[in-house]
């Protein structure tokens, strides 16, 4: 588990990290999400000790990552995958990481075969792609059996294969009881990658939750309900009117259906159970779900750091 509380980190008068407070736990997948500039990378710094917080801690298993008797094999991080000698092999690479953390050199042979780099072992690391950097560096992250990830885009630069090996890679990792925390700006892949979600804007914590609960709560939610007839529909939505937080306009019409209204603010669940206690016969009750796009934007709208302005014509 990684522990933060009230983590700060200050450059002068900026907040790159304001007071964040949160768990984030073993064996699901928690996706780190935020503007650029929201201090992403400089929370996963200071996680891993390369930078000091201004206040507040990050604490592994319940210890400082400076403290950990054998780092590499509790902690696997990708920030840089780029961070290495371009003149070295990938293999001589790994190899004086695993000698320098007591690793068996076979496990290096291991983890080149589960990134797909095998083949490419001895070829300088300068000759690589974006993406075979990418890999070295998971492999790299791999390298100790670690129980915790901490992965900084990883899927930048991989092709469509590459970025749902490395979601398989991430849940199985996940399923086995580990703690996998990783960033990413493709909010249709950590749809379908994360199990939790913690979102920043501008160093300050948004959200702290499941991806279903996030999605639930977007504006860009409804349900979609069908009634036997219209008097059953106006009482409906007269009586969901009546909560706050809940709105229902008439449905576009569809093959001559006239009796579907469009509601936001109440699940299905909560629709379904109060028709049946008005006695009013449904015909559709269907849940229109958010995208994490959509839910994210509408999360972050006020707090993008470089907002843009649309292109002139």
């Amino acid at each position: 588990m990684i522990t933060l509380r009230g983590l700060t980190k200050r450059h002068g008068d900026t907040v790159a990290v304001d007071a964040l407070t949160l768990d984030i736990e073993e064996g699901r997948v928690t996706g780190f999400l935020g503007p650029n500039g929201a201090g992403k990378s400089t929370t996963m710094r200071m996680i891993l000790g390369l930078d000091r917080p201004t206040a507040g801690r990050a604490l592994i298993d319940g210890k400082p990552y400076a403290s950990l008797r054998h780092p590499v094999r509790e902690v696997g991080s990708l920030l840089d995958a780029k961070a290495l000698h371009p003149g070295r092999p990938a293999r001589s690479h790994l190899i004086a990481q695993a000698r320098s953390n007591g690793i068996p050199v076979r496990r290096v042979d291991e983890v080149l075969e589960t990134v797909g780099l095998a083949t490419v072992a001895r070829r300088r690391a300068g000759a690589f792609s974006l993406g075979m950097y990418q890999r070295l560096g998971i492999a790299g992250a791999l390298l100790g059996d670690p129980k915790v990830l901490i992965l900084d885009e990883p899927v930048n630069g991989l092709d469509p294969d590459g970025v749902r090996w490395v979601r398989d890679l991430v849940r199985a990792q996940a399923a086995q009881g580990r703690t996998v925390f990783l960033s990413s700006h493709l909010m249709s892949e950590m749809q379908l990658t994360a199990d939790r979600l913690v979102v920043i804007g501008r160093g300050r914590l948004l959200a702290d939750t499941s991806m279903a609960e996030l999605l639930a709560a977007s504006a860009s939610a409804s349900v979609r309900v069908r009634t036997a007839g219209p008097d059953d529909l106006r009482t409906l939505t007269d009586r969901l009117l009546a909560h706050d937080g809940v709105s229902a306009e008439p449905a576009p019409a569809c093959g001559g259906e006239r009796n579907e209204i469009v509601v936001r603010g109440r699940t299905a669940g909560e629709i379904g159970d109060l028709a049946h206690r008005l006695g009013i016969r449904l015909h559709q009750l269907h849940s229109v779900s958010a995208s994490l796009e959509q839910a994210y934007m509408e999360l972050t709208e006020h707090s993008v750091e470089y907002a843009t302005r649309p292109a002139k014509v």
